[in-house]
């Protein structure tokens, strides 16, 4: 049985050495969770206010969903954009859209600031659909992006599909009739059962690398306003009117606020003195899906991409698409090398059942993959596939499939940046800059993210 092996977790420096909260401390906010939105919350709180921020998690840095997702860079929500719509109204959800897109910048800013130099790649990245109604679907979410302003993806269809004159009219213009050869060549595959594509700006990069770098930097320039502290779990929060108590194992964490970056999974309970109930309500918004993938080294002889394949399930392992990145990868102080990783399978997470990591790499997750390695992104190599890696990873999804950004409607000491919804890397930086407006004192205008009663 394979153990959870992450290519993420294994770039990162084995010798750095985690500090324990080890006495009772103060600061003007404390953060809980080291993950990508935990650092990205620290960093634009020590960039743009003066405030004293403290970073907390249970384990290590990055070495929850951070350190084991698929590390695909992309600008979307899993949710159709036109439920988006049709829940908070069209104004809204392009703002929601223009604030994700906004992410990119804001990784450039990190980048700049902390100076990495970290590997990071961005290119167009290709969706494949096998489904008219897909299609369809699709088609209707790039008419509501239209309305509401946004640039639409490059949109293909194959001149060879028999609904070609059922499209509705109002859909002309969103889409391009081309050979379905076209299709194949961007999705990299010769299966024909693929019928159309999406493309767009996509990206990779090592989310984990990245926030061991970005904290790195804040704990050399900032020591006096930034502190982190690994294997310091936070059993119980009390909020009080104007400031929150962290019972932190044998210590105690006294903050103005405190900025909840978690999955949602961490048995931490919540006590709110004004006798409202935060507890009950925080830990039923968020349900868990625990994601698989597998990765595989190859000679660096292509680009890194990003690709995804939209194909029904039928697999008792949800999920209804596979996701694919390459990109460049040092192992063990060999040569460069690209990277294959392959996710899709999926799990729900039962009846509110704690994760762990070193849960068992189910066969079937590793089947479904491999068939899908073996008969459709390498059908014409005729190469044997040798895994270095297989991991699991859990994922926060919100109830309506929305991040949560902002302070809780009940005591506003407490604010969220979570939920990652399948896909959290670049949200996670906009949450934390969106945070920072918040504790920050500006006027922050209202968005579909703002957590209210009932999400």
């Amino acid at each position: 049985m394979w153990t959870n092996k992450s290519p993420w977790i294994h770039q990162l420096d084995k010798n750095r050495e985690a500090q324990r909260l080890l006495s009772d401390r103060e600061c003007d906010v404390a953060i809980i969770g080291a993950g990508i939105a935990g650092v990205s919350t620290a960093f634009f709180l020590i960039k743009y206010t003066d405030k004293k921020v403290m970073l907390l998690d249970g384990g290590k840095l990055a070495h929850g969903a951070t350190g084991h997702n698929g590390g695909q860079l992309v600008s979307y929500f899993e949710k159709p954009f036109y439920e988006l719509t049709r829940e908070f109204g069209l104004k809204m959800a392009r703002d929601a859209q223009e604030s994700i897109d906004s992410a990119w910048t804001l990784l450039d800013e990190m980048y700049g600031d902390a100076n990495l130099d970290i590997p990071i790649a961005r290119f167009q990245g290709h969706a494949g659909i096998v489904k008219s109604t897909r299609v369809l679907s699709h088609l209707k979410d790039e008419y509501y992006k239209k309305l509401g302003g946004l640039t639409s993806e490059e949109f293909l269809i194959a001149d060879s599909v028999d609904f070609l004159a059922f499209i509705p009219r109002e859909y002309e213009g969103l889409y391009q009739v081309v050979p379905q050869g076209e299709i194949l060549k961007r999705l990299e595959v010769s299966d024909t059962r693929f019928i159309a594509s999406l493309s767009a700006p996509k990206g990779c990069m090592n989310s984990a690398l990245f926030c061991q770098e970005v904290t790195s930097y804040m704990i050399r320039n900032f020591p006096e306003r930034f502190s982190l502290f690994e294997h310091s779990h936070v059993n119980k929060v009390v909020l009080k009117h104007s400031s929150a108590l962290l019972d932190v194992g044998d210590h105690t964490v006294t903050a103005a606020n405190i900025v909840l970056c978690t999955n949602g999974f961490e048995n931490i309970t919540i006590l709110n003195d004004s006798g409202l109930d935060i507890d009950t309500r925080f830990h039923h918004c968020i349900d868990g899906v625990v994601g698989f993938m597998s990765g595989y080294l190859k000679p660096y002889d292509k680009p890194p991409t990003a690709l995804s394949y939209i194909i029904p399930s039928e697999s008792s392992i949800d999920g209804d698409y596979f996701y694919l990145t390459r990109r460049e990868y040092e192992y063990d102080g060999n040569e460069k090398l690209n990277l294959v990783s392959i996710g899709g399978p999926e799990a729900i997470l039962e009846d509110r059942v704690v994760y762990t990591s070193d849960r068992d790499y189910p066969e079937e997750a590793e089947e479904i993959i491999d068939n899908f390695a073996r008969n459709i992104f390498e059908q014409d190599s005729g190469k044997d596939i040798k895994y270095e890696f297989k991991w699991h990873g859990l994922m926060g999804y919100t109830t309506n499939g929305v991040r949560l950004i902002g302070p809780e409607p009940k005591n506003s000491v407490l604010l969220y940046n979570l939920g990652c919804n399948g896909v959290g890397l670049l949200p996670s930086i906009y949450g934390g800059r969106r945070i920072a407006r918040f504790l920050g004192g500006e006027e922050v205008e209202p968005s579909i993210f703002d957590p209210r009663v009932g999400k």
